[in-house]
């Protein structure tokens, strides 16, 4: 957010205007509060077009348009008029991703998720019609995913059924890809159009790709009209729903309602926007929408004493989205200023692998490698965006490219078995040898922040702090706005062992594991023990990696365990018994509302919620070995094949049969396995490499 210039006003209505969202051709977004503390988005006409009455026109009505739609899933409308010769329209905040952005951090949506996206949207549709209009431009970045479910924004080119284009010349009627054919035409639009955008739209949902792709809009646009929409990916249960309306024909496109009835969730899907990681998404979003509304209404300060840069290095943390309903885009924090070397810079793209077919194959066959990339004090390499990055062979980390595995950029200070952190998938944070928390541009490498912070090891992050262990075994939080020390606090627990220790943290607490069994949680705002859980190492005292999803935390070792992160109360707790013996869980993986884990001779998945066994793999040796889910794969390192080989086992997540196989090179390890964007990356030893998944 930038701060009021000398020609923004200060007031509007009833708001009282605190700073700039965002600015584009036509206007300005500001962040206003009125009397009783309800905070707006406030969209202002430039004043150089503010006397133009025909932008003038169309920019009030965008404003009636979207009140004049009586619906939960669009974005509500809190006032609008013109005042001084300026339209101004207030309309409130979203507190979510929109989809686009959604699929981009989490990936495309599953079965049940697209169905529940699919029939709201319908209804919305539905109640959008019934007011008489069309709205003409749905697309991904126009619908917003909050805790209640998906919301429509933008009515900027609305129409009443049946109304005129008033387009300019040049000026494309709809995004291309998603219009359908009669608006790229320039053909009277019916309420059919909005269900082709609607196809195109879940399309893009369930595969991560649009319905229509070319070279330019020209090349889209000539799909849209003549070619046939890329379904290829679309699950062949989807398939024959989505289809229809993508019709070339508005007449053979079913309805709103049709649609609503077919795509029929199933029971407890509505759910998806309150758990899993999107949820957590969402959740994260409210609460820095509320640490920013109390810190500005407190002239810069919050419960915590946020500063003005704190805050926003806050909102930049977490990506929050405070989406402009009836506005043309959702504003994003975090662009900052690129000379603040605490201003996060953007976030790469993840490249995505096709996913293959796995029928008819046997063996898994690299994208790239076996490399010689990992010194032998490599902590497990860590995926971020368009790069992996591993402990170097000779020193320090290095950051390889995830398409071909060339090396990118290397930092040969840092201390390869302190442990590696992505910071909002944009910075790298670390110790260099001086024991300084430093932190690196995670697509580039270029440096940024450095703090001297006596650390030997980086723990976790959360929106405020990197959490370390000290040089003397002590904890330390180090602010992410400004480098400094938050507080330090020493800890009855052994940070220092052989074994590293490894945590997360989330919803107030720091959860750190460490090799003598103990697992013991802390307030992330002073350091204090909030809770504490002793003797959870299995016989072979592995290491122990806590997880969380939400308000849960997943720890592994003797049994796999799920327990409130606030308190510690467990909820529940799984183990596998062969032989009268217990078998040791190996580290968690959270993907939605599912934990992945291996334990011993299966690798398991279960429901956070309530600890019920979702699927179990064909018997193997699993034993502590990670899982990587990608595409409808599970995959895991089984360490007793035939000539006692090592062997990643990729399992189909529908039927368990270990699909495909790759055979590892050596029969030592040490073994790592984690993915992204579609690839799994295996280290095994000194050699790194990416193997493919199927969808």
């Amino acid at each position: 957010m930038e701060p009021l210039g000398s020609g923004d006003p200060l007031r509007l209505g009833p708001y009282r205007l605190l700073g700039v969202l965002g600015a584009g051709g036509m206007g300005k977004v500001y962040l206003g509060q009125d009397g009783s503390g309800t905070t707006a988005a406030v969209k202002v006409l430039r004043p150089e077009l503010a006397y133009d009455p025909d932008l003038a026109r169309r920019f009030v009505r965008e404003a009636q348009m979207a009140q004049a739609v009586r619906s939960t899933g669009v974005a509500r409308v809190l006032g609008a008029r013109t005042e001084g010769g300026r339209p101004w329209i207030a309309t409130e905040f979203l507190a979510g991703p929109t989809l686009d952005k959604a699929v981009a951090s989490h990936g495309p949506v599953d079965e049940p998720t697209l169905r529940v996206l699919g029939a709201a949207l319908s209804r919305t549709l539905m109640d959008i019609h019934a007011a008489g209009l069309i709205h003409r431009d749905l697309k991904p970045s126009n619908i917003v995913l909050t805790a209640a479910g998906p919301r429509v924004i933008d009515f900027g080119i609305a129409r009443p059924e049946h109304g005129l284009t008033l387009t300019t010349t040049g000026q494309v009627p709809a995004t291309p890809g998603y219009g359908a054919p009669e608006q790229v035409l320039g053909q009277r639009v019916g309420a059919s159009a909005d269900v082709f955008s609607l196809g195109a739209v879940l399309v893009f949902a369930v595969t991560g790709s649009q319905a229509f792709n070319g070279g330019n809009v020209a090349a889209v646009q000539y799909e849209v009209v003549h070619g046939a929409a890329r379904l290829d990916r679309v699950p062949p249960q989807l398939a024959p729903l989505i289809a229809p309306c993508l019709s070339k024909d508005p007449a053979s496109r079913p309805t709103p309602a049709r649609l609503a009835s077919a795509f029929a969730p199933p029971r407890g899907a509505e759910g998806v926007w309150r758990h899993g990681a999107l949820a957590t998404d969402i959740k994260q979003r409210q609460r820095e929408i509320h640490q920013l509304t109390t810190a500005v209404r407190g002239a810069g300060s919050s419960p915590h004493g946020m500063s003005r840069r704190r805050l926003i290095t806050t909102l930049a943390a977490g990506g929050t989205a405070l989406a402009v309903g009836g506005g043309t885009a959702a504003w994003w924090f975090g662009r900052g200023d690129e000379s603040d070397v605490f201003a996060l810079p953007p976030a790469a793209r993840t490249p995505r692998a096709p996913l293959s077919a796995a029928s008819g194959e046997t063996a898994l066959t690299p994208l790239w490698g076996p490399v010689r990339a990992l010194g032998k004090n490599s902590d497990t390499p860590l995926p971020v965006r368009d790069v992996l990055v591993v402990g170097a062979p000779e020193r320090g980390i290095a950051a390889h490219d995830v398409v071909n595995g060339k090396r990118r950029w290397t930092a040969p200070d840092v201390n390869p078995a302190g442990g590696m952190l992505s910071l909002s998938d944009a910075l790298i944070a670390a110790a260099d040898d001086q024991g300084r928390l430093v932190t690196y541009v995670a697509s580039t490498g270029e440096p940024r922040w450095t703090a001297p912070a006596a650390a030997q090891r980086v723990l976790a992050a959360d929106e405020w702090s990197v959490y370390v262990v000290t040089k003397d075994g002590r904890l330390r939080s180090v602010s992410r706005s400004d480098g400094r020390i938050r507080w330090t606090s020493r800890v009855r627990a052994g940070l220092l062992d052989k074994l590293p220790p490894y945590g997360v943290a989330a919803e107030g607490r720091l959860v750190i594991a460490t090799a003598l069994g103990e697992v013991l949680a802390v307030d992330t705002g002073n350091g204090r023990p909030a809770w504490r859980l002793e003797n959870q190492s299995s016989f072979d005292k592995a290491v122990l990696v806590p997880a969380v999803s939400g308000d849960t935390v997943l720890i592994n070792g003797r049994t796999l365990t799920a327990r409130s992160i606030s308190d510690g109360t467990e909820r529940w707790a799984k183990s596998e018994v062969v032989g009268g013996k217990m078998q040791p869980s190996g580290p968690p993986l959270v993907r939605g509302g599912t934990v992945h884990v291996s334990q011993g001779p299966h690798t398991m998945s279960y429901n956070i919620e309530d600890g019920s066994q979702e699927w179990k793999s064909p018997k193997g040796y699993f034993i502590h070995s990670p899982v990587a889910v990608q595409g409808r794969a599970a995959l895991a390192i089984n360490t007793r094949m035939p000539g006692d080989r090592a062997a990643v086992w990729a399992m189909d997540l529908s039927g368990g049969e270990p699909a495909l196989t790759y055979s590892l090179a050596g029969n030592t390890g040490p073994w790592t396995i984690t993915g992204s964007g579609n690839r799994v990356f295996v280290r095994d030893g000194a050699a790194l490499l990416a193997l493919p998944v199927f969808g």
